[in-house]
């Protein structure tokens, strides 16, 4: 009866064992799919950064050249200008003269560039010169 307890312990070991074993290669694979699900979706690159690649000669690329006033007016201000949504002035009426004549050009232009009111800073055009700003402010005035 002795060999037989004998065996039996030492099976019921190597099956412990193996199950063990299981567990922990079944363990390491779920560790592995939840890294792959909670891994970063994208990354941030500061110009400069020598680790970004080519990513910011990309960005440079696409902002060669400074676009027109009304290339501006037309991609970005005339959401609001065309319409005159929350008191912005309408374009083409005298709305834009009339606050010219009011508070001058470089008020106008500071409006443009630091928002006023409800418009924020350069509109809706975060990538803006001040000279294209200054090039749509000038299109919606009809200079």
């Amino acid at each position: 009866m002795k060999k037989f307890a004998a065996k039996a312990a030492s099976a019921l070991c190597a099956f412990g064992l193996s199950m063990a074993m299981t567990a922990s290669v079944q363990a390491a694979a779920d560790n592995e799919a939840i890294i792959e699900r909670i891994k970063p979706v994208g990354s941030v690159c500061v110009q400069g950064d020598e680790n970004c690649g080519g990513a910011a000669s990309a960005a440079a690329a696409s902002t060669s050249g400074a676009r027109s006033g009304e290339e501006i007016y037309t991609g970005k201000c005339a959401a609001c200008h065309a319409s005159g949504v929350l008191g912005a002035p309408k374009f083409g009426t005298n709305e834009m003269q009339l606050r010219l004549d009011e508070k001058g050009m470089e008020t106008l232009l500071s409006h443009a560039i630091n928002g006023f009111n409800a418009m924020p800073p350069r509109g809706t055009c975060s990538d803006c010169s001040d000279e294209e700003i200054e090039a749509a402010v000038n299109h919606m005035l009809g200079q």
